[in-house]
C-alpha cells in the first residue's frame, strides 16, 4: 500500500511556526527497595515450599511487560528453588504475546533477559493448553484453560508486577491473579478470557477463573511486584495461593500512587517517540494518555490529551506494535516497524480491535506535525500545550512547549533544564539547546 509522500501532504497544510520547548525534569516523591534479590529470597519461604517433596518439579511463570530487573529476579527465583534441592522450569505466562507462538514468546523472553543459559533452567514454551474447568460467570458459561507445561509440574508459581491495567479499572487489575488466568492460559485461555471479560466484566472474571485454577492446580501462589515513579522495584511480596485476591487490591492501591504520569492532566498534542509491549500491554500505558478504547469500559476522565503522535516502536517488542491504533497520526518509519501478524495475534486475541488500527501516516516528523497541529483548530504557537516524551515508562525527563513549561514550574509541578527550538533534518525532529 503505498502512502502520500511530502509532497502530496504539504500541498494540502501549509508550513507553520513550530512552539518553542523546553527539557524538564519532574521527580516526584519516591521509594526504591535497595536489595530486591534479597528481598525474593526473604519473600519465597512464605510459599508453602516446605510442603513439596525434594525433587519436585516448580513451574515458574513469567510474563512479557516490561519489568524493572526481572530477568534478575526470574533468576534469582530459579536458583533458589534449586538451593532448595527443586527442579525449576520457566514457563512463558503472556497468552498470545510472541505471535502466540513457541519460538515467539521466547523471543519475547530473550529481549527481557530470561533465557535458559542465564536462568540454567529449561524454558517450556510450548502454547499447548488442557481445559482444567468450565464455569459459570454471569450469565456466561466459560472454559478454563491452563498452560500444559505448568499442569504437568509439582507446583506452580507465578512473578508479575501489580499495577494498573490499560483496559479497565477495578479492585484487582494487573498482577499474579491476570497472569494466572490469561497468562498461564496462553493464546487459548487469553481469548476465552477476554471474550468473558468484555460481556461480564474484568474483575468478575479473573476472580472466577482465580478461583478454578487455585481449585485444579498445585499453585504455590505468587511473587507480586510494586514499581515506583522512576519504574525501578519499590515493593516485592511473596502472595500465596489462597490469599491472592484479597492481597493484590493494597498492593494495586499501592502502584497506583507510585506509578508513573505526566504532571498536567491538560494537553493538547502528547507526542510519543516510541511504543512497545514491554512499556505496556497496550503499547503506552493508557493511564497515562487516557485512552482505553475498549467496548465496555469508558476512557478515563483525566488525562485530557486532544491528539497523540506515535512516532515508532521500541526495538524490544520485536513488530508488536499493538497500540498504534490509540494514535492520531503515525510516520511511516513506525509503519515500517510492524509485524501485522503480532498485531492481529494480539489484538485479536483481546478482543480490542481499536488498538490494531492504523491512524493516518504522515512521511516525516515535519508533515506529522504540521498535520496534528492543524488538526488541534485555533493553533497559537505561544499557547499551545505540547509534551514530548520517549515513551509512557520514563517520564523523569522529557520536552514540552515553553507555554506548558512556564505554567508547570510556577506551580512547581517540574523543573526547567533548558530552553530548546524543534528543528527538522530531512524531515526529522530534532532537538537544539
Amino acid at each position: 500500500m503505498e502512502f502520500p509522500d511530502r509532497r502530496d501532504l504539504g500541498e494540502l497544510i501549509e508550513p507553520q511556526a513550530t512552539p518553542t520547548f523546553a527539557r524538564v525534569q519532574y521527580e516526584p516523591d519516591t521509594e526504591t527497595l535497595e536489595d530486591p534479590l534479597e528481598t525474593v529470597r526473604s519473600e519465597l519461604p512464605t510459599l508453602a515450599l516446605d510442603e513439596l517433596e525434594s525433587g519436585a518439579t516448580v513451574a515458574v511463570g513469567v510474563g512479557s511487560r516490561g519489568i524493572h530487573g526481572i530477568g534478575d529476579i526470574a533468576a534469582e527465583t530459579v536458583s533458589y528453588l534449586d538451593e532448595q534441592g527443586f527442579d525449576p522450569i520457566v514457563v512463558p505466562a503472556m497468552g498470545s504475546h510472541g505471535g502466540a507462538t513457541p519460538e515467539g514468546q521466547r523471543e519475547v523472553l530473550e529481549a527481557l533477559g530470561i533465557t535458559e543459559d542465564r536462568l540454567d533452567a529449561p524454558i517450556e514454551a510450548t502454547m499447548a493448553v488442557e481445559q482444567i474447568d468450565e464455569i459459570e460467570i454471569g450469565d456466561v458459561t466459560t472454559p478454563v484453560y491452563f498452560s500444559t507445561a505448568a499442569l504437568e509440574a509439582d507446583a506452580v508459581l507465578v512473578i508479575n508486577r501489580v499495577k494498573p491495567h490499560t483496559n479497565f479499572t477495578g479492585r484487582i487489575e494487573s498482577g499474579c491473579c491476570k497472569m494466572l488466568t490469561v497468562g498461564l492460559g496462553k493464546q487459548r485461555g487469553a481469548q476465552a478470557f477476554h471474550s468473558t471479560a468484555l460481556s461480564e466484566g474484568y474483575v468478575p472474571t479473573i476472580e472466577g477463573l482465580t478461583d478454578a485454577i487455585r481449585d485444579a492446580v498445585p499453585l504455590l501462589g505468587g511473587l507480586a511486584l510494586v514499581e515506583n515513579f522512576h519504574e525501578e522495584t519499590g515493593h516485592i511480596e511473596a502472595i500465596p495461593a489462597d490469599e491472592l485476591e484479597s492481597r493484590e487490591p493494597a498492593l494495586l492501591e499501592r502502584a497506583y500512587d507510585e506509578m508513573a504520569t505526566l504532571p498536567t492532566d491538560e494537553i493538547d498534542l502528547l507526542v510519543v517517540d516510541e511504543l512497545g509491549k514491554e512499556i505496556s500491554g497496550a503499547g503506552m500505558d493508557t493511564n497515562v494518555i487516557g485512552r482505553y478504547r475498549v467496548i465496555n469500559a469508558p476512557d478515563p476522565a483525566n488525562p485530557s490529551i486532544d491528539l497523540i503522535y506515535a512516532r515508532g516502536l521500541t526495538e524490544k517488542t520485536k513488530g508488536n506494535g499493538n497500540g498504534i491504533g490509540l494514535a492520531d497520526i503515525t510516520r511511516k518509519q513506525a509503519l515500517e516497524q510492524l509485524d501485522i501478524q503480532k498485531v492481529y495475534a494480539n489484538a485479536l486475541t483481546s478482543g480490542s480491535l481499536a488498538k490494531a488500527k492504523l491512524p493516518p501516516v504522515a512521511p516525516d516528523d515535519e508533515i506529522a506535525l504540521r498535520v496534528a497541529l492543524n488538526a488541534l483548530g485555533g493553533y497559537d504557537p505561544d499557547t499551545v500545550r505540547v509534551a514530548w516524551i520517549e515513551n509512557t515508562t520514563d517520564l523523569g525527563e522529557f520536552y514540552v512547549s515553553e507555554a506548558l513549561a512556564d505554567d508547570l514550574a510556577e506551580r512547581g509541578e517540574l523543573t526547567i533544564i533548558e530552553r530548546a527550538s524543534l528543528q527538522f533534518e530531512d524531515g526529522s525532529a530534532v532537538f537544539e539547546a
